[in-house]
């Protein structure tokens, strides 16, 4: 059995699509894969993205161990994001399904 976002998955592949499922989710974790970042610089890079749907993101990704975000005693707070281990790994594999995908898939 298989967990992602409080759903149960059968199979791993049908749970690691819907880790990936949606428009931003890899391109925040692609995002956050050269260090961390701070909410304000994730909502910079990645624009057309509303501060609502990348914190609903930033949170989901969390609660599922791929990414963690610290929060520093500054006034005011400074809230960091950065990829987990776990979210390094996945980060190189959707690097390398990106990559795969650009070669095979390019209109010449």
């Amino acid at each position: 059995m298989f967990l992602f976002h409080a759903t149960k998955y059968e199979c791993p592949f049908d749970c690691f699509i819907n880790m990936i499922k949606g428009k931003w989710r890899t391109t925040i974790i692609l995002s956050l894969l050269n260090g961390p970042k701070r909410f304000s610089q994730l909502h910079r890079l990645i624009g057309g993205i509303s501060p609502k749907v990348l914190s609903d993101n930033l949170q989901i990704l969390e609660e599922n161990h791929i990414l963690n975000r610290t929060v520093y005693p500054t006034i005011p707070p400074t809230v960091e994001y950065r990829l987990t281990e776990q979210g390094t790994e996945f980060a190189n594999i959707i690097e390398d399904i990106n990559s795969w995908a650009h070669h095979y898939t390019k209109i010449d």
